[in-house]
């Protein structure tokens, strides 16, 4: 099956094929598994493109029914809420409504509860789908397109509205606001949305903006729904849309038909009849209700009024609590409002209630919008005056704060004045409804957000234990000591009342109008409403059959009868209004006349682009100004804004507006005008037409400076794992070439010797490299001469060079080639000039500790003479026995046979039948016949004396690798040969330099890997330890970087990969670029410096950066090789590859991230090579390192100094500290022993971004809380890092997550008492910091000293574990950048909770990924699984999603969906978790038909065993 067109796949491990070239016989792992995962990509392939045909928009549905609220966005907790499928069959009334709307413009008025929720939007939903199919026949007929738009008042609506209409309508739709961001977008982008839907629903100032900057015209609109038609009076962006788009358009069949709805065309006390007429002129429509009002009637049920009376209120008074507040700081004006209300409360409430306003309008959140308060007023004032006199109010505020913290609040009680008598009356009805489980839903409403949370809070303490309390209030932010909720709460509250979770709602006027609330047994008004239209809105409410609407009087209270005659009389007034309408429901004529109402605009100024048509008018001037100063280029700590200054001119109002210093125009004068509102408009029209004909505002009105992320904020950073490119490799260093071409002046001495040379099997003698420029320390590496016998190969530089003579040149010369012939068969051409190195043997007994010795006396001469004098050491008859042992021999005419000889066999003659038990050979008829490789040919025409002696002797086998330990194929092969001496070659080299020899091939190739890669190191600057140099360029196979997985092609006796190193440089350079960031751009946002690091860090950066400096060549991906490691230089003149021309370019396969995670292994070198777990000595090798390998403006540091240098103290840290700032830094210096120089830094760390900046002019936490992240990563990694030295990575970042995670830093604020001193402006972050707090603190009370105590705790609020992050950071900066504080804090306060880290192996082990990896790969023992994962086409505009499966001997057992692969692996896991665990071994087997098992015996017995390097 060919894969489905809309999908891209990708796989979680590397696709690329062998990085060896075929040429060379390096030990691989067999090709089928790369084979095998072709297989398993195509059929993953096949599967998804099946799996896409089934994955419909009800599985989505379902993922979010069980998603949790919290988590779920505005748009999804509406779609969970079910289909919203409207009435099927629409009732007579609705149908009568729907068909006058066709005809004209209308505005469906309708009876108590007709307008709420689907009553209202059924009939709108009806004209869509008139309007949208008309639509549909226009265009098919060629006309323009056009889009129609239901307009709402507020942001809530805009998502229920939606939601409702996506169910109901069969066209594409689409909903904004301004909360979307939508004023940063342009014209192409809203061409876009236009483009691609029929409708839109949108509060009405989006669209107003889009109309007045000419993103759309009024003729491009064929409908527009206003919802809450009532609104549209004044300069509300209803009236807005009409007075200056739609009756602009003079050509009436352009303009689009306008459907209204209201309950009530009236909001205010007002004439009921005058504002439906004013408002059915300002909306060009006429007013129509059903025919028969008698229909309404069996439509809605309309609920039960009644009184609740109450005894008679005392008078307002103060409580002892609110005198003593007002005696000490009455005089304050931020105090004013909380006495004045807790004052009214006393009556209204009662006196708990008076008195828990203060422990409201004080608590922690509420007193630092007061604090705020003071602080804006005292920095309003133009003169300048000492911080002690704010210092002074913020302690009086303190103070009060202190006060309400000190005072005993008795329990509420029905005695006394504790309760009023109209609260009273509220409980007992509420106790009365509540007394019995009952499934009944009520709401009280009131006036004032302080009434419904102090009721609320009143209930849950006395109420009874089946009232379940919710509080919705607005959203809007109110006063100083003022809650609100956010747009999600409220939808949240709504939520919970829907399924009963809650079933008594305490609300302000928010639930009067338009949310979708469901129907209610009992509606009280505890305060009595102000205007009709909520009387009937409120009334509305109670829907439900027998349902009760309570009106709460005051007994002999005649303003409250007042109100309620009013409300009921203008009912009534409505009612015949409409009843009066004539049959054709048309007004005879309109009283109002818009021209009227426009009359007073006339003078006002219009300017309309011509381009664009983009139109600037008084009304819209202040959002356009505005909208420009906000987008000017300013830094955190400056704040834009305009000032408006007023002065008259012959009795008229001048308005000059200042804007702000780096503003192209800085002031201009508005037109003399009658008021001051027009006038500051006037002003602002000015400025906005001065700033368009300088080129400041562009054709449609928008800012030439825009207010945008950084470029770079969707860039694709990530690398194609899949890519590979062909690279030249180096398999020599450069070294060797640079210094050839001349005879040497003098030599520089390195011996090779041997740790435990017994392994070896024979005697060896060490021997010295000779070479023409000094080498490098190069660090011990082990060989394997035996199965299961490791030595240690020591290369010792001397002190001393070697000045050779030309004779000493010759004799050197002739030693190294001979053993290059008699070993390795290889015959090269005698150029003493071109050789790259001589090798020398040693004399045992002169070796010692002392480097600096006289070459001379190390080098056993004799034998270099013996050499250099004589091609062979001649055989014959005469030949005594004891010089045939211990002797080297070459077979003549293979050069593949060499034998160790032992000791003569008197017993053997030449003709004897071979001994058992011999090495192969293909003659083997005797022994002389064993010993003679000649062919028939030859064999037939030679003589051989039959007279000579046999001995014993051993094969010698060409190993490939010593570099790693002998396989089981070299374990069984025999060696035992019985030979005659006759037909072979003895070689001049003794047996023991021979035996060194066969080592020497491994020994240079591992000095050359080491010098290569210091070479690439010095390429960039660097100066790093060889052995950290080699393991950072050392790729062992092709899939390198996946710790967990079957490695592919794994190159043997490579030594260390780059993986550890790759683990902790990156970390490094994350902290580096971190620190670079925050010294360079201190005006830089957190997140536009995370952007920054991004494009430093990503791995197509590091790859683009080490593709120019060639770093690819320096990589090791190829293990030992007999045919590389032969020197360069001389010309070979006999042996295979004799006749080859010039030096052969050797390539290598390479993926894009490989050669990224080689520049982060460098990094990682850089730092180890000077530091140690204890003390970093010295981190400026790896600072450089940094730079080199970024290549970026943003960090140009080539030491650490550099980042001291570069930081220049911001003015808000060096301002004089407030006492309180001071305070602060003393408090937590209790706490940890760190003393702050810059207090006002401190208290950085600790303001949470919704504390205002402009209360004490100190920017929030986050560039802080980004710096100590880095800093936190980097040293719990070097932790780590030390203390496992042979764990994976992937087990280093599983257990360092526990170590960095919100859960642990939530738990160490908590016990560092840091979440104290945390300033912030939100009464749910501290709510449920207080729950978390209670909660973290138990748990280790209870833990009795156990480490792990916070595992067991829910996550704690995000800004706890922000500011340790942010702490951490301002201690590193308060230092000057010293590291060794992070250190100290890390050691006294993190390190306890790590030094057991096997703990925290069930934390890892939580991640389903893992724990499916450790379930297979240690307990059920397979090998042969992936997971896999790939793109899935979106459905009808639903976000682009991932679809992961996991796959067992390539069939696939589970999958899972989400919005990113890592949570759609993270379900697949663990539905494929669900099928696995509790299966025995032979279960799986047998299930899955896993063959792992067999596979490993079998590969056992040749000795490789393949397998997952997993250190879990």
């Amino acid at each position: 099956m060919e894969p489905h067109p809309n999908i891209t796949v990708k796989h979680t491990e590397a696709e690329s094929s062998s990085d060896s070239d075929s040429e060379y016989d390096a030990a691989q792992r067999p090709q089928h598994i790369t084979d095998r995962r072709r297989v398993q990509n195509a059929r993953f392939s096949a599967w998804l493109s099946t799996r896409v045909e089934k994955i419909t928009k009800e599985e989505v549905k379902e993922t979010l029914q069980d998603a949790d609220d919290e988590v779920l966005s505005i748009r999804n907790l509406m779609a969970k809420q079910g289909s919203k499928q409207i009435i099927t069959n629409p009732r007579e009334y609705q149908l009568e409504l729907f068909e006058r709307a066709k005809r004209q413009n209308t505005i469906a008025v309708l009876d108590t509860g007709m307008l709420l929720c689907s009553g209202k939007t059924l009939i709108a939903v009806l004209l869509l789908k008139y309007i949208l199919d008309k639509e549909l026949e226009d265009r098919a007929m060629g006309k323009p397109p056009r889009i129609a738009f239901f307009l709402v008042d507020s942001v809530t609506l805009v998502y229920q509205q939606f939601t409702v209409l996506e169910c109901n309508l069969d066209q594409t739709i689409d909903r904004f606001c301004g909360e979307m961001n939508t004023d940063l977008w342009g014209k192409d982008k809203w061409d876009h949305h236009f483009k691609d839907n029929r409708a839109i629903v949108c509060t009405a100032e989006v669209l107003y903006q889009c109309l007045m900057h000419s993103f759309i015209t009024i003729k491009q609109i064929n409908l527009l729904i206003f919802d809450e038609a009532h609104h549209a009076k004044k300069n509300h962006a209803y009236a807005r849309i009409i007075k200056d788009f739609y009756l602009a358009e003079k050509e009436l069949s352009q303009r689009p038909i306008i459907f209204g709805m209201t309950a009530s065309p009236v909001d205010a006390k007002v004439d009921v009849v005058q504002a439906a007429k004013e408002l059915e002129t300002l909306l060009h429509s006429t007013i129509a209700t059903t025919a028969d009002l008698s229909l309404l009637q069996t439509a809605v049920s309309r609920p039960v009024e009644k009184i609740a009376d109450y005894d008679r209120l005392l008078p307002p008074y103060k409580t002892v609590l609110c005198a003593k507040i007002e005696e000490l700081y009455g005089d304050m004006e931020s105090m004013s409002r909380l006495i004045r209300f807790a004052t009214e409360a006393t009556s209204e409430l009662g006196e708990w209630c008076a008195d828990h306003v203060w422990s409201f309008g004080l608590a922690d959140e509420e007193a630092n919008k007061l604090e705020g308060k003071v602080e804006r007023a005292f920095n309003a004032l133009k003169v300048d005056r000492p911080v002690q006199i704010l210092d002074n109010e913020l302690n009086r505020v303190r103070g009060a704060k202190q006060i309400v913290k000190d005072h005993t609040f008795p329990p509420p009680c029905f005695a006394g004045n504790s309760l009023s008598s109209k609260v009273i009356r509220l409980l007992d009805y509420l106790n009365g409804i509540f007394e019995r489980p009952t499934d009944a839903r009520c709401i009280v409403f009131t006036k004032q957000r302080y009434t419904a949370r102090l009721l609320g809070e009143l209930c849950r303490r006395i109420g009874t234990p089946h009232l379940r309390i919710g509080v919705l209030i607005g959203t809007r932010t109110g006063d100083a000591g003022d809650a609100k909720l956010t747009v999600r709460q409220q939808f949240i509250t709504i939520m919970k009342f829907r399924k009963g979770e809650l079933n008594c709602l305490f609300a302000t006027s928010v639930a009067e109008e338009g949310l979708d609330i469901p129907d209610c047994n009992t509606v009280i008004r505890f305060d009595l409403y102000d205007t009709i239209i909520q009387y009937i809105q409120s009334r509305g409410r109670a829907r439900h059959k027998n349902s009760r609407y309570l009106h709460m009087i005051e007994r002999g209270n005649r303003q409250h009868l007042e109100i309620l005659k009013h409300v009921r009389n203008g009912e009534q007034v409505l009612r015949n209004f409409c009843e009066a309408l004539p049959a054709d429901r048309l007004l005879q004529g309109y009283d109002w006349n818009i021209e009227d109402a426009l009359s007073k605009e006339q003078t006002h100024r219009v300017y309309v682009e011509k381009s664009t048509g983009a139109r600037l008018n008084y009304g819209c001037s202040l959002s356009v100004l505005a909208h420009f100063v906000g987008c000017l280029p300013h830094d955190n700590e400056t704040v834009l804004s305009t000032t408006y200054v007023m002065s008259m001119e012959r009795k008229q109002y001048v308005c000059e507006v200042l804007l702000p210093e780096n503003s192209p125009v800085r002031s201009v004068s508005g037109r003399p005008c009658s008021n001051k509102a027009v006038a500051k408009r006037s002003a602002a029209f000015e400025a906005c037409l001065c700033l368009r004909g300088a080129g400041y505002l562009d054709a449609n009105l928008l800012p030439v400076y825009h207010k945008q992320l950084p470029a770079m904020r969707n860039a694709h950073l990530a690398l194609n794992l899949k890519k590979t490119n062909a690279y030249n490799m180096r398999t020599k260093p450069s070294v060797w070439e640079k210094t050839r071409g001349s005879r040497p002046e003098a030599l520089f001495v390195t011996i090779l010797t041997l740790t435990d040379p017994e392994n070896v099997l024979r005697p060896c003698q060490p021997l010295a490299l000779l070479t023409r420029t000094s080498l490098p320390g190069i660090p011990s590496f082990p060989l394997y001469p035996q199965p299961g016998k490791k030595c240690e190969v020591i290369c010792t530089l001397l002190c001393r060079k070697l000045s050779p003579s030309p004779a000493i040149l010759a004799s050197l010369t002739s030693f190294t080639l001979r053993i290059y012939k008699d070993i390795f068969n290889k015959v090269y051409e005698v150029n003493e000039s071109q050789m790259s190195y001589w090798l020398a043997p040693v004399i045992n007994s002169q070796l010692g500790k002392n480097q600096d010795i006289q070459p001379d006396l190390l080098i056993d001469w004799s034998i270099v003479n013996i050499v250099h004098n004589n091609e062979e050491i001649p055989w014959t008859i005469d030949t005594p026995h004891d010089q045939l042992e211990n002797r080297y021999l070459v077979d003549r005419w293979d050069g593949g046979r060499r034998f160790f000889s032992d000791r003569v066999i008197p017993d053997l003659k030449p003709l004897d039948p071979l001994p058992e038990g011999c090495a192969a050979h293909k003659y083997m008829n005797n022994i002389l016949d064993y010993t003679v490789s000649l062919f028939s040919k030859s064999r037939a025409r030679a003589t051989w004396r039959h007279d000579q002696p046999v001995f014993l002797a051993y094969r010698v086998l060409h190993r490939r690798n010593l570099l790693d330990d002998i396989d089981n194929a070299d374990k069984e092969s025999k060696t035992l040969s019985y030979l005659c001496p006759e037909p072979l070659r003895f070689s001049a080299l003794p047996a023991t330099v021979a035996a060194t020899g066969y080592l020497f091939p491994a020994i240079i190739w591992r000095i050359e890997a080491y010098l290569i890669a210091i070479e690439a190191c010095e390429s960039l600057g660097l100066r790093v330890t060889p052995s950290l140099a080699l393991e950072a360029f050392t790729k062992d196979s092709d899939n390198t970087e996946e710790h967990r997985s079957e490695q592919i092609h794994v190159q043997r006796g490579m030594g260390k990969n780059y993986e550890r190193l790759e683990f902790i440089g990156d970390s490094f350079l994350k902290m580096a670029t971190t620190i670079s960031l925050y010294a360079k751009n201190p005006v830089d946002d957190e997140f536009e410096s995370h952007v920054k690091r991004m494009l430093m860090i990503c791995n197509k950066n590091l790859f683009g950066t080490a593709t120019k400096l060639k770093v690819y060549e320096f990589i090791r991906s190829q293990g030992f090789s007999r045919r590389t490691w032969y020197p360069e230089g001389i010309k070979l003149l006999e042996g295979k590859g004799w006749n080859k021309t010039g030096n052969e370019v050797i390539t290598h396969k390479l993926d894009d991230k490989t050669i990224a995670d080689v520049c982060e292994a460098v990094i990682g070198a850089s730092l180890l090579s000077y530091d140690t777990l204890d003390v970093p000595r010295n981190m400026d090798v790896a600072v450089k390192a940094v730079t080199a390998l970024v290549s970026n403006d943003d960090h140009t540091a080539e030491s650490w100094d550099d980042y001291r240098e570069l930081y220049k103290i911001p003015a808000y840290q060096l301002a004089e500290s407030t006492a309180a700032q001071t305070d602060l830094a003393v408090q937590v210096e209790k706490k940890y022993d760190y003393h702050f120089d810059y207090p006002r830094l401190l208290r950085s760390a600790f303001t949470h971004p919704s504390y205002p900046f402009s209360w004490e002019k100190i920017p929030c936490y986050q560039r802080l809380e980004f710096l100590g992240d880095a800093l936190l990563d980097m040293i719990c990694v070097k932790y780590l890092f030390y203390k496992y030295p042979n764990r994976d990575p992937q087990w280093l970042t599983e257990h360092k997550m526990a170590m960095v995670s919100n859960k642990f830093l939530g738990a160490l604020c908590v016990k560092l008492k840091f979440h104290k001193h945390l300033k912030l402006q939100s009464q749910m972050a501290m709510s449920q910091i207080s729950a978390y707090v209670t909660e973290i603190t138990e748990a280790e009370l209870e833990s009795k000293g156990i480490r792990d105590y916070w595992t067991t705790t829910k996550n704690p609020p995000k800004c706890l574990p922000d500011i340790v992050e942010a702490y951490l950071g301002a201690i590193f900066v308060d230092s000057g950048f010293d590291y060794r504080e992070v250190e100290r804090f890390f050691n006294q306060n993190v390190a306890w909770f790590f030094e057991d880290m096997s703990i925290y192996d069930t934390f890892a082990n939580a991640h389903p990924v893992t724990h499916l990896n450790n379930l297979l790969t240690l307990n059920l023992g397979c090998q042969n699984y992936r997971v896999m994962s790939g793109s899935l086409p979106s459905f009808n505009g639903e976000p682009e999603r991932v679809v992961a499966a996991v796959m067992i001997h390539d069939h696939i057992i589970a999958d899972g969906i989400a919005a990113s692969g890592k949570y759609a692996k993270l379900k697949a896991a663990k539905e494929a978790l669900q099928l696995l665990q509790g299966l025995a071994p032979f279960e799986y087997r047998l299930q899955y038909r896993c063959d792992c098992k067999e596979q490993e015996d079998v590969e056992g017995q040749s000795g490789e065993i393949e397998g997952i390097d997993s250190a879990i």
